[in-house]
């Protein structure tokens, strides 16, 4: 069922449950300061007849923004990269799709495993890679420097603690983490002012990103009912009802379209750092932070 309405909305879509196969593992990660405790929990033994695949498409109806050129003149490295000139990722919808979408769980989860491994966010020819990516709260998040220049990292969420780091050359790398739930979180490089990612924070490891053709899997979700949300950064949120059975898949889509921006997008402010005859002095950007790329 869907609704018409779309700015500072939710979108509720009936979900269509069909039989079929089950599959295998999720993504995660995490931030906000340094990393305590002791090692990593192990990983949680899944019994794979109690669990079924959610396995969806994030389609796209309209006539999609006209993609921003980016001047990377000043970073001939970057530069040379795209040959036909580097663009803006904010809507990537090609044949009907929509890349870029953070899909995840909210409610009907219990008992989630505990993350397992790291997550990176890799800076590579003057973008972030992944442009979109999830971790779950306290697992390792590991911020590289693919590119022999100065980028800095300036994370600023509104429930975990925000941090702004640089890191001057190729092959440095920071973990942080990020204690609680929190969708989405930006990111920003104040050297590049086009280098912008989104986190999301989520406490089970059951949720995905959209790719080019719009696909996603969320693999060994417990038999159960469950709500769906996705998160664009343009269009806003959407939200389904989706029913998994053991060793099943159960299919849904969510349906974005250009109707559909300006929507109250969930984000944390910027922080914004000024240099003066004072020192630094940090402060929260005021309104969405969307609004300033």
């Amino acid at each position: 069922m869907r609704s018409d309405l779309w700015k500072g909305s939710t979108f509720l879509l009936a979900a269509v449950v069909i039989a079929g196969c089950g599959g295998g593992g999720g993504e995660a990660g995490d931030t906000g300061g340094e990393a305590t405790g002791g090692g990593e929990p192990a990983a949680t033994q899944i019994d794979p007849t109690t669990v079924g695949t959610i396995s969806g498409v994030v389609n796209f109806t309209g006539t999609p923004p006209a993609l921003t050129s980016i001047d990377m003149s000043e970073e001939p490295p970057c530069a040379s990269a795209y040959p036909d000139g580097a663009m803006s990722q904010e809507v990537l919808a090609r044949n009907g799709h929509l890349a870029n979408v953070f899909v995840r769980l909210t409610a009907g989860v219990s008992g989630a495993p505990a993350p397992s491994g790291n997550v990176t966010l890799d800076q590579h020819n003057c973008r972030y890679h992944p442009h979109v990516l999830g971790i779950q709260a306290n697992q390792p998040l590991v911020i590289t420097n693919s590119d022999n220049l100065l980028h800095n990292i300036n994370v600023s969420p509104t429930d975990n603690r925000g941090f702004n780091i640089s890191q001057p050359r190729a092959g440095i790398e920071s973990t942080q983490r990020f204690l609680v739930p929190e969708v989405m979180i930006p990111v920003r490089c104040d050297v590049h002012g086009w280098m912008h990612a989104y986190i999301g924070v989520v406490d089970n490891p059951y949720f995905a990103v959209s790719g080019p053709d719009g696909a996603f899997t969320i693999p060994n979700v417990p038999a159960g009912d469950y709500t769906m949300e996705a998160w664009h950064e343009e269009y806003g949120t959407l939200t389904a009802q989706v029913t998994v059975t053991a060793q099943g898949t159960a299919n849904v889509s969510f349906d974005y379209s250009s109707d559909m921006a300006g929507a109250d997008v969930p984000l944390g402010e910027p922080l914004v750092i000024r240099h003066g005859a004072n020192g630094i002095e940090v402060e929260r950007g005021a309104g969405n932070a969307a609004a300033g790329r």
